[in-house]
C-alpha cells in the first residue's frame, strides 16, 4: 500500500494525462491508462488504488465496456466537487442519472423507475437540486406533457427544443414559411435570369440562344454577340433577391408592350446555388434576429421545397446545387416586395405562396373547371352563368365597363 503523499501525486499526475489524452466521452480501458506510462512498472495494485481514489474524488466515472470490457472517463474538477458537495447518496444517484441524461433531458418518472425510489424521495431530491442551483426544469416538444430536467450548465438539445423551427415549444409555422419563401426567392434569382415576351402570346417570340445580347445592355460586346454559359459563370457580379441580372431579353417585333419573364440557364452553366452558399446568405442579412441557422436547418427548408416540387438538384462536378422549376412560369415580382405589400394592405392579389401556379389544362384553366362556388352555380342562384364574374377576370374584362363587355357567360 503506498503512503498517502506518494498516492496524492500518482492520482494527480493521472488524472492531468487522462484529460491530455481524449475528451470527457472518451473510454480508457486498464491497458490504455498503463500506456500513459504514470504507473511505475505497470504496478497493477498500485492502478487499482490510484484509479479507485480517483472514483472516490469522482474525477474519474466507471463504465462497462462491451469491447473493453471496465473503462473510466474522466469528469472535469468543477463537476466534482458539485458530487463532493451533496449531502447523501439519494442526491448523487439522482444527479448522476441527470447528468447522464445530457441535453436531451430526463423524465422525472423515468428518474423514479430507473432507481427504483420512493416518489417521495425523488421530489424532494429534485427541489434540493433545483435549489442548488444544479438542475433546472425543462420543455421537450416530442413530451410537451412531461415535466424533464436537465444539468443547469447545459443547454437543451435541437431534439428537445425543436431547433430554430420551435418557439416556445410552439412550431413557428409563420417563420419557416417565411424563410421558405427566401430561400426559394435566392433560388430563383441565382437560377434563372430575367427576360421579356409581348403580352397575349403564350411564350417568347424567340428562345434566348445561349445569352446573346441585344440592343441597349450594358456590355462591351458588339450587338448579337452570344454569351456562353462559361462566361455568364464567371460574371463577376451576382444579383441579389430583387434586382435583375443584365442578360438576354427576348426580342419582339409586333408589339411594345412586353412583361417580364425568368428564363433558365444555358446548358453547360456551373453557379448553381448551393446550401452553403444559402446558409452564408441567410447569415450575412440578418433575417433570422437572434435565431442562429446551419447549413443542417437550410438543408431541412431546401428539401422542403423540393419535396414540393419548387426547386431541383442540379449535380455540376462535385458541386451540387439547385435551380427553381418551370422557371418560365416564376413570379418576376420578388418575394419580399409581396410581402411589403401584403402588409401594407396594397397587392393584395398577390399570393405570398412560393413557386408557380399549379399545373393546369384546358379544363382547369376554364373558370369552371376550378370554380370554388360550383355548385351554387344555377340561373336564379346566386351565381349563374350568364353573370360570371370570374369569366371576366379570366378574359381580363374586369375594366371594361359592364355595357361594353360582350356576354362572357353562357345564355341562360
Amino acid at each position: 500500500m503506498a503512503n498517502p503523499a506518494k498516492l496524492q501525486i500518482l492520482k494527480d499526475a493521472l488524472y492531468e494525462e487522462i484529460r491530455q489524452h481524449g475528451s470527457a466521452t472518451r473510454l480508457f480501458a486498464q491497458s490504455d491508462i498503463l500506456d500513459l506510462n504514470i504507473i511505475p512498472n505497470n504496478d497493477l495494485e498500485l492502478l487499482m488504488n490510484v484509479v479507485q481514489g480517483l472514483t472516490d474524488d469522482k474525477l474519474l466515472i466507471g463504465t462497462t465496456n462491451h469491447h473493453a470490457g471496465l473503462s473510466w472517463r474522466w469528469r472535469s474538477r468543477e463537476e466534482a466537487k458539485k458530487y463532493t458537495s451533496l449531502p447523501n447518496d439519494d442526491a448523487v444517484m439522482v444527479y448522476a442519472i441527470i447528468d447522464e441524461a445530457g441535453a436531451d433531458g430526463i423524465w422525472n418518472r423515468t428518474i423514479k423507475n430507473r432507481l427504483n425510489m420512493h416518489e417521495a424521495v425523488v421530489k424532494s431530491t429534485i427541489k434540493f437540486l433545483e435549489a442548488k442551483g444544479y438542475i433546472a426544469s425543462m420543455k421537450n416538444v416530442e413530451h410537451p406533457n412531461k415535466k424533464m430536467y436537465i444539468k443547469a450548465t447545459l443547454r437543451p438539445s435541437d431534439r428537445a427544443t425543436g431547433g430554430p423551427w420551435f418557439t416556445e415549444g410552439e412550431l413557428d409555422t409563420a417563420f419557416i414559411a417565411e424563410l421558405e419563401g427566401i430561400v426559394f426567392e435566392y433560388i430563383k434569382t441565382k437560377s434563372a435570369y430575367r427576360g421579356s415576351q409581348p403580352t397575349g402570346t403564350a411564350g417568347p417570340t424567340k428562345t434566348p440562344k445561349r445569352g446573346a445580347v441585344t440592343a441597349g445592355e450594358t456590355t462591351t460586346l458588339a450587338r448579337g454577340t452570344k454569351r456562353s454559359a462559361t462566361e455568364m459563370s464567371n460574371d463577376d457580379a451576382a444579383p441579389a433577391v430583387g434586382t435583375t441580372r443584365t442578360t438576354p431579353s427576348t426580342t419582339t417585333t409586333t408589339s411594345t408592350k412586353t412583361r417580364a419573364i425568368f428564363l433558365p440557364m444555358p446548358a453547360g452553366y456551373k453557379h448553381y446555388p448551393t446550401v452553403a452558399e444559402m446558409a452564408k446568405f441567410i447569415h450575412e442579412t440578418g433575417i433570422t434576429n437572434n435565431t442562429t441557422l446551419g447549413e443542417a436547418d437550410i438543408q431541412q427548408l431546401v428539401d422542403v421545397l423540393t419535396y414540393d416540387g419548387l426547386i431541383e438538384p442540379v449535380r455540376v462536378g462535385r458541386r451540387r446545387g439547385y435551380r427553381v422549376a418551370r422557371a418560365t412560369k416564376q413570379d418576376t415580382v420578388p418575394f419580399h416586395k409581396r410581402q411589403k405589400e401584403r402588409e401594407a394592405g396594397v397587392g393584395l392579389n398577390l399570393s405570398l405562396v412560393p413557386g408557380a401556379e399549379p399545373l393546369s389544362n384546358g379544363l382547369t384553366e376554364a373558370p369552371c373547371g376550378r370554380c370554388p362556388v360550383f355548385e351554387l352555380c344555377e340561373e336564379g342562384g346566386p351565381v349563374s352563368p350568364s353573370n360570371c364574374v370570374y369569366f371576366l377576370q379570366w378574359l381580363d374584362l374586369e375594366d371594361v365597363p359592364q355595357a361594353l363587355a360582350p356576354n362572357v357567360g353562357f345564355p341562360p
